[in-house]
């Protein structure tokens, strides 16, 4: 077994190392979650489910746009494609409170992550995929290929939202994901929100390489122009990501908004080029590398459960306690579980944090439908039943207009 990639010595930033922590927590542990002990059989769940291969991504796109909110106030929707993912996003929204908020049982102590841990592919708690029931969520993901669609529908009556779309390498081998890239042709300027994909690009999917990993930078640029996007590329895979994201997010938000304005003030654009992003990272990155003989970090092993036998196998569990501490959570939890400040810091204000979007919390922004009455709509009856020829489409459609 060689080490994670998390124990170079310049890594990622203490708010993505807590997220990837509590995401690979998630998968594996029953107990003992802040690893305060040495890590035993029994504190590891006896039936694995999750995908892990997507998180670290999700993370870093979770943490870039926290920084877009507190840097340029933006109200921001987050559709997730790789649903599968749901680690990530319960890690996240755990780490920003939210979970707390709908339920303090799920309080950012050890205690509360304990209990997390707990319902993650539990009957009475979370699925393995996003669910309604996950705060902040729009999409579930898994059922491939309509996050992008999914997203622009959010944009299109929110003139001053970005939804931001994961969309996943593997999903977008899809049919509905390749429809939906023509999307920018649907979206106005004036009126809609704007949508910004991030193509996830970590090489693999179930049990191979996607097809987007194939092709050169120059012909994803070519593809993404030619759908009308106007792409940016960056490579998040070395050993301090998150920064070359952050950055591309900022810079991709400051041209849509610039876009928008020019739009509103009389100067329309043909077809805008709205920004996207291609985000190649590492599959399954901070795993171990190795396992007997196993490759698993950059590689299709590390989709789902990278470690399946670690209750049970000496190797495996050595090699998971060994990938949990190079999160070093002792840096990153105090001795109650709590978040520390720097993690914490990472955070926009409560109101603002992605979790919290109404818009993807059901029935936070239901109201009542002015309905019209319908005796007005009757069909006439002169002689009684069977006495009028009618079709019922055309007399619910005068009621519906």
């Amino acid at each position: 077994m060689t080490s994670p990639a998390q124990n170079r010595t310049v890594g990622p930033s203490p708010y993505v190392r807590a997220a990837d922590y509590i995401a690979a927590a998630l998968i594996f542990l029953q107990d003992n979650v802040l690893m305060s002990d040495p890590l035993r059989p029994e504190h590891v769940k006896p039936r694995l489910l999750g995908h892990w291969g997507s998180c670290p991504g999700i993370t870093l796109v979770y943490t870039a746009l926290n920084a877009l909110i507190r840097e340029r106030g933006t109200d921001v929707l987050l559709v997730t494609g790789p649903g599968h993912g749901a680690p990530a996003v319960h890690a996240n929204l755990w780490l920003e409170g939210t979970h707390e908020r709908q339920d303090p049982a799920l309080a950012r102590t050890a205690t509360g992550l304990r209990e997390l841990a707990r319902r993650y592919c539990a009957p009475d708690g979370f699925p393995s995929h996003l669910s309604p029931s996950v705060p902040g969520t729009l999409h579930e993901g898994g059922e491939l290929g309509y996050a992008l669609a999914t997203a622009v529908g959010a944009a299109l009556d929110a003139p001053d939202r970005v939804v931001a779309c994961v969309v996943g390498d593997g999903e977008a081998e899809t049919g509905p994901t390749a429809g939906a890239w023509h999307s920018t042709k649907y979206l106005d300027p004036v009126t809609c929100g704007a949508v910004l994909p991030v193509l996830h690009l970590n090489g693999y999917k179930i049990s191979s390489p996607t097809l987007f990993a194939t092709m050169t930078d120059e012909e994803l640029t070519a593809l993404f122009r030619g759908y009308g996007w106007d792409p940016r590329i960056v490579d998040e895979t070395g050993p301090s990501p998150g920064a070359a994201l952050t950055a591309a997010v900022l810079d991709a938000h400051d041209t849509l908004r610039a876009l928008q304005r020019r739009a509103r003030s009389g100067d329309l654009p043909v077809r805008p080029a709205w920004p996207m992003i291609v985000l190649r990272t590492l599959k399954g990155a901070g795993a171990p590398a190795e396992v007997e003989g196993t490759p698993i970090e950059g590689t299709f092993h590390s989709h789902q459960v990278p470690l399946p036998d670690a209750r049970e196998d000496p190797e495996q569990l050595k090699a998971l306690e060994s990938w949990l501490r190079s999160y070093r959570p002792e840096e990153l939890f105090d001795e109650e579980g709590r978040p520390a400040p720097e993690v914490l810091a990472a955070l926009p204000e409560p109101d603002a944090l992605i979790g919290a979007q109404p818009a993807a919390n059901g029935g936070r922004l239901r109201r009542p439908l002015p309905l019209p009455p319908l005796s007005p709509h009757a069909l006439a009856l002169p002689d009684g039943p069977g006495s009028a020829t009618a079709g019922p489409t055309r007399v619910l459609g005068d009621w519906l207009t």
